[in-house]
Parts: C-alpha cells; sequence; structure tokens
C-alpha cells in the first residue's frame, strides 16, 4: 500500500530541519510527503520548497489543511502527522502490517512527549490507555487511515479544535482503530510553556464540554 504523510505546518521554520530530515528519506523509499502550508510568514514554505517536498497552499486551520493535503493525496493510505512528531524507525512497514487484514481500515500510534518534566511519560501513558479503551485518537497519535474510507466519512470536521476527536468518532462506526506500541515522539514544548498541570486540566475540560454538546468554535477561544 502506498502511503502519503501529509503534515499541515504554519511558522514552523525552526522545527522543519529535523522534520526534513526524516521525511525526505521516507519519500526516497516511495512515501508521498505533502507539507501543507497554512500561511506561514517565516521561512518555512522556502526551506519546503529548497527541500524538494510536495508544497501545498491552504486556508489556515489544521483541518482544512490536512484535508486540503488528503485531496491531492494519490497514496491508499494517508497518515497526518503533525510538525513537531517523529514517526518511529520502520513507520511505513508499521502502518501497512496494522491495516493488512480486515479488522482495521484506520489506526494511531502509541506516543510519548519529549520533555524535561516527568509528569509528561505518564501524561504519554495515560492518553495510549485512554485511547485504548475509547477508540479515540489524538491528531498527536500521527493517524492514519485508508484514503477511500476517509472520503467515506467526510474528511476531517471544519472547525478550529476536536478535529481528531470527531474524525476517530465517525471511524469508529466503520472499525475500531488499530494501536501501534512503537511510539511517535512529540514535542512537550506546549506542555512546558503554558504549564504542564494547567495544560493538563484545560485539555480535560475542554473534552469534556465538547463531549456535552459545547460547539467547537466556542471552544477554540480557551484552547488558544
Amino acid at each position: 500500500m502506498k502511503l502519503s504523510i501529509i503534515v499541515p505546518v504554519i511558522n514552523e521554520a525552526t522545527t522543519l530541519p529535523d522534520l526534513l530530515a526524516q521525511l525526505l528519506p521516507l519519500q526516497h523509499d516511495g512515501c508521498e510527503v505533502l507539507l501543507v502550508d497554512g500561511g506561514s510568514s517565516d521561512n518555512s514554505t522556502g526551506l519546503a520548497e529548497r527541500a524538494g517536498l510536495q508544497l501545498i497552499r491552504s486556508q489556515r486551520g489544521r483541518a482544512l489543511q490536512m484535508n486540503a493535503g488528503a485531496a491531492q493525496a494519490t497514496g491508499e493510505v494517508l497518515l497526518f502527522l503533525h510538525a513537531d512528531t517523529r514517526l518511529p524507525e520502520g513507520a511505513p512497514d508499521l502502518v501497512t502490517r496494522a491495516l493488512s487484514g480486515k479488522a482495521h481500515c484506520w489506526g494511531r500510534f502509541d506516543v510519548r512527549i519529549a520533555g524535561r518534566h516527568a509528569m509528561l511519560r505518564v501524561i504519554g501513558t495515560m492518553m495510549n490507555l485512554r485511547s485504548r479503551w475509547s477508540g479515540i485518537a489524538t491528531g498527536d497519535q500521527a493517524m492514519f487511515v485508508s484514503r477511500a474510507v476517509f472520503a467515506s466519512v467526510g474528511g476531517f470536521p471544519a472547525q478550529p479544535v476536536m478535529e481528531d476527536i470527531e474524525l476517530s468518532k465517525r471511524l469508529c462506526r466503520i472499525s475500531r482503530p488499530a494501536c501501534i506500541r512503537s511510539c511517535v515522539i512529540t514535542s512537550g514544548r506546549r506542555w512546558e510553556t503554558h504549564g504542564v498541570w494547567r495544560t493538563m486540566l484545560l485539555m480535560w475540560r475542554l473534552r469534556w464540554h465538547y463531549w456535552r454538546g459545547v460547539p467547537a468554535e466556542q471552544l477554540a477561544k480557551a484552547y488558544r
């Protein structure tokens, strides 16, 4: 199965060199890599173009950017990767094996949050356990899905936050996710900048309100 890796970016010039170092070998090995820029004002687009990656320009908004990338992807499987997240070794083969049977049409990786605070490892473990129990994945876990199934559920909903939660709910009606135990490594910069405990409580509160039916547009104000 051909894998298309879709990366939404907005002002990620500081993280792109490290990301490109991982993505270019994957592209050389046959993966399709698409960077979707939402209107960066730094050198993000220049770095992507000089590296020879396919660059797509889109309206700003993670859901809109990922949908724009999916619309131009040619792979049978779409993998959505945040710019501050790194895939484990052999990720394409892991995805192929996870979707090779009929049990799963989508999935995600376990996640480990990089950073100095000891609670970040605990939070990552809790995220993985909760995801296995609920079937809900987050964007930090590098979600992947059959392109045909992604299209059948309408892609990511055009909302400013919780787009990954909503997509997971739609996909769970078709199958449970394949949960790959190999970890993606995601940056803990937001957690450490805004405070680990404060950020954790904020995310719990936002998910609780979303579950109760509070519109995503209203929750986005609190997230920012």
